[in-house]
């Protein structure tokens, strides 16, 4: 086993010598976001991949994460360091279910959050994100919406907009573990802390929320409030940029439960094999591929609220 500082060492010499960029998502172990180049949420990471010269993607997150990152980049390739790091809520609607679901519905515009597979994305009318679903509804010209996977994202957007919406009902995991009792007792115990969580969780939670918002939401909130204790509703990967950049504020984690373990699997032994052996690359076919861009691009068009 390398020591950990020569492990991070060799892993940014291997990022220069493939002319790669090493992407991680906000929820990976510290180790990760520490050795990283950019942090952030999915599409934000995908985004700054797609701008830069790098001949080479690593992206530190899960599948369908990887998949937004090659339908961007189609000529670079693009890295998964562990290529069974999926995503259960992604996995929860396949192409098959949507178009069972698209035929119950005909005319009726489909939003698939980013949080879905490529072929999900190509058979969907538009994507959205956390930050931007509001937006992406409110600028569709119907007036019912079909929004896969999440049932508690939908839930959050449909009480705050105008139209009527449908939707599967997926979830993420991680986040609808999380319990009232827990945020109650933790704000019982710190009077006066802020409570803020993320819309993927259940609407029991988003109800006693003081804010809620995407994970890029988080860290601008928690900045710019003079508050200077927090309770953080979603998972635990969060905290490790928002203590470093507050070392002046406290975070508390909302559950003990709130720990991704498809997030947590990547390491840095991992980064460093994938890039030494070039291997775990993530492919999407052409046809598919054109699909979900469009649904992509689209979004990127909606002026944000």
């Amino acid at each position: 086993m390398k020591d950990i500082e020569e492990l991070k060492k060799e892993v940014r010499q291997l990022l220069k010598d493939r002319n790669a960029i090493m992407l991680a998502h906000n929820y990976q172990r510290d180790e990760i976001q520490e050795v990283a180049d950019i942090t952030g949420d999915s599409l934000g990471l995908s985004q700054a991949a797609a701008e830069s010269d790098a001949d080479v993607i690593v992206f530190c997150g899960v599948h369908f994460m990887a998949e937004s990152a090659k339908i961007l980049s189609p000529e670079k390739k693009v890295i998964l360091p562990r290529i069974d790091a999926g995503c259960p809520m992604a996995d929860m609607i396949n192409a098959e279910q949507l178009r069972a679901e698209k035929e119950k519905r005909p005319g009726m515009p489909v939003v698939a959050y980013v949080n879905t597979t490529a072929e999900v994305k190509s058979l969907s009318d538009i994507c959205c994100t956390s930050a931007n679903a509001v937006s992406v509804v409110n600028s569709l010209d119907a007036d019912t919406v079909y929004m896969v996977p999440d049932k508690n994202l939908s839930h959050f957007v449909s009480k705050r907009v105008d139209k009527k919406m449908e939707w599967w009902e997926g979830f993420c995991v991680t986040h609808e573990k999380m319990r009232p009792a827990e945020v109650a007792k933790l704000k019982e115990e710190h009077p006066g802390a802020v409570f803020i969580c993320h819309p993927e969780c259940n609407p029991s939670i988003v109800e006693v929320a003081d804010f809620v918002t995407s994970t890029s939401g988080m860290y601008e909130y928690v900045k710019n409030s003079p508050a200077k204790t927090f309770i953080i509703g979603t998972e635990m990967g969060i905290l490790y940029k928002m203590r470093r950049d507050n070392p002046d504020k406290e975070f508390i984690l909302a559950s003990d439960s709130l720990i991704c373990p498809n997030m947590k699997l990547t390491t840095l032994e991992d980064v460093h094999e994938s890039l030494t052996e070039m291997k775990n690359f993530v492919e999407v076919p052409e046809d598919i591929r054109i699909k979900a861009k469009a649904t992509l691009d689209r979004m990127l068009a909606v002026p944000r609220d």
